[in-house]
């Protein structure tokens, strides 16, 4: 390879990153609106499995018991909840035990080498989003069904978005309108589900539920 050469494909491959860059940074930013990837576990009989009596209590963790936003964080998903005929009740009279697990970390989001191609390409380095307006944040939710008579898990669905907002409670009312923007996902297991911000500051309006094209 002469020096030329190497020279034109080190300077594409820097233009292409920084492409990629700008527009994940703005997608981050709101440019696309809001997003999340919703992911459904073996959802095949989630259906029938869910058919009837929906009466559920939540099964905190030691962690959760203690947390400051636990309280505003389940109100919103059981009003969400409510929605698809969810009545929250005791341990002892509930159907389901509900299983709620999420978090936020800082997000690596990493571009190809050939223009971000998807497939077989090489992986590039991260992109430096420092340069684009600030570190990225990924929140996910996680909401698991299981039967309180037996222990058996009848349905999982998890919802994950991307955003430049540390806070997870920010990111709650789009994880959780997304999760349950439809009850439950049937196939195939992955789907992306966009929003409409509201105007007020509460909880956004589903304008799309598409699969993913593998």
């Amino acid at each position: 390879m002469t020096y030329e050469h190497a020279l034109y494909r080190s300077e594409k491959m820097v233009k292409a990153i920084l492409i990629c860059a700008a527009l994940a940074a703005a997608s981050l930013t709101g440019c696309a609106g809001l997003s999340a990837d919703v992911h459904t576990a073996d959802a095949t009989n989630a259906a029938a499995a869910l058919q009837g009596e929906r009466t559920y209590t939540i099964a905190r963790m030691p962690s959760q018991e203690a947390g400051a936003d636990q309280p505003q964080f389940e109100s919103l998903l059981v009003n969400e909840l409510a929605k698809q005929g969810f009545v929250a009740t005791t341990a002892g009279t509930a159907r389901y035990l509900l299983s709620v697990a999420y978090d936020t970390r800082p997000a690596t989001i990493v571009v190809n080498e050939n223009g971000c191609a998807s497939g077989d390409c090489r992986r590039g380095p991260a992109a430096p989003f420092s340069l684009f307006g600030g570190p990225a944040y990924q929140h996910a939710l996680t909401l698991r069904f299981f039967e309180r008579a037996s222990g058996h898990e009848v349905y999982k669905v998890s919802a994950v978005s991307s955003d430049r907002d540390a806070d997870p409670l920010h990111a709650m009312p789009t994880l959780v309108k997304s999760a349950l923007a439809r009850f439950p996902f049937d196939a195939p297991p992955d789907w992306r589900v966009k929003l409409r911000a509201d105007e007020t500051g509460g909880v956004p309006t589903v304008t799309s539920v598409k699969p993913l094209q593998p």
